[in-house]
């Protein structure tokens, strides 16, 4: 993450500054004034104070039994929403075969990986977690894990804790085999680049409930609905991350890369990933640590795991049950943040040694 704040700051201050001299001229701001003041004084003289929008499309009258009269009216909103329903009835009936498909995938992959996961007895996955984080972060870590997990397991929560990795595994890898030709196709067209951005602007700004919605419409309550929403709510950091990185590559190593005529696959996957690897691998960091989040708010659509206790305690007004369960999405949110950061550290400093 430093390196891609420190390339960040750099291309800010390269980057051309706001002069007085680039200002519009005095008279084009009174003259905009002007004419706002203008307005505002037809709209009170003819609408008065507190104006509405004019939202309203058609009125109808309808006579009803006892001879009187309602009046019906459509507003722009109303239109609206009903041609979103139309449509998302038309994708429901025409797409059914896709989205069953998706879904039978979906659960079966998460079926096997949480019955995988049940069956190692916990001691296993405890010390071998525990010898990973040693390996890549040291003792503090290992420390740290093995004191996370078995929080988890004394408290209960490792069945649920396991049906939330499952869940979050799953979100990332789909997230990943997504987010990474669309960061690349990013990195190389600006056209792409430009239609893109859009659409990622509105996926992190949302909030992140919306995603429940679609989920809800398109697979129905379940796992599958939560994967979908955590997969729209996790995806954008992978492919800005990976646009980034290779952007950011030095234009000396792609022009010596051309100079001994590599084709561009071959640059692509020899350079240009190779060098923006730690700023993909902060992108997919930060794609799992959203995937954690939102399979959590994910409970409220049936998805199972530590949500659906966070849930129970929330409805039945047992703050304890919420704070352990609370405590032990934290905790493992810490372990698996600090073992994707260290990898990706060790990465780049084994990447350092080789070009020293």
């Amino acid at each position: 993450m430093a390196q891609v704040e420190n390339a960040q700051t750099g291309a800010e201050t390269s980057s051309p500054r706001i002069r007085l001299n680039d200002l519009p001229p005095l008279y084009l701001w009174l003259t905009g004034l002007t004419v706002v003041v203008v307005v505002l004084l037809i709209s009170l003289a003819i609408w008065g104070p507190e104006m509405d929008f004019p939202t309203t499309v058609s009125r109808s009258t309808i006579e009803t039994d006892n001879g009187g009269t309602i009046t019906l009216q459509k507003t722009v909103r109303e239109v609206t929403g009903g041609a979103i329903d139309d449509a998302v009835d038309w994708m429901t009936i025409e797409g059914g075969w896709l989205f069953d498909g998706l879904s039978t995938a979906v659960t079966y992959a998460l079926v096997y990986i949480e019955n995988g996961l049940k069956w190692v007895p916990w001691p296993a996955i405890v010390l071998g977690v525990a010898l990973l984080s040693f390996s890549v972060g040291g003792w503090n870590l290992l420390v740290f894990t093995a004191f996370a997990l078995l929080y988890i397991g004394f408290m209960g929560l490792w069945e649920n804790t396991i049906d939330t990795i499952a869940l979050m595994v799953v979100a990332v890898v789909i997230s990943v085999t997504i987010g990474l030709p669309l960061g690349v196709l990013g990195a190389r067209s600006q056209m792409a680049d430009n239609l893109m951005r859009p659409f990622l602007d509105g996926m992190q700004t949302m909030p992140s409930f919306v995603y429940l919605l679609p989920g809800i419409l398109f697979f129905g309550l379940g796992q599958p609905a939560g994967i979908f929403a955590t997969i729209i709510y996790a995806v954008p950091p992978v492919i800005r991350l990976t646009n980034l990185g290779i952007r950011q590559v030095s234009s000396e190593a792609v022009e010596a890369a051309h100079s001994f005529g590599t084709t561009p696959f071959q640059l692509l996957t020899k350079v240009q990933i190779p060098m923006a690897l730690p700023t993909i691998m902060a992108g997919i960091n930060q794609t799992t640590m959203m995937a954690l989040a939102m399979v959590t708010i994910a409970s409220m659509v049936a998805a199972g795991g530590l949500g659906d206790n966070v849930l129970r305690a929330l409805q039945k007004n047992q703050p304890g049950n919420g704070a352990i369960a609370g405590l032990a999405i934290v905790f493992l949110a810490i372990v698996i943040d600090r073992l994707t950061q260290s990898v990706a550290q060790a990465h780049s400093r084994q990447e350092t040694l080789s070009v020293g």
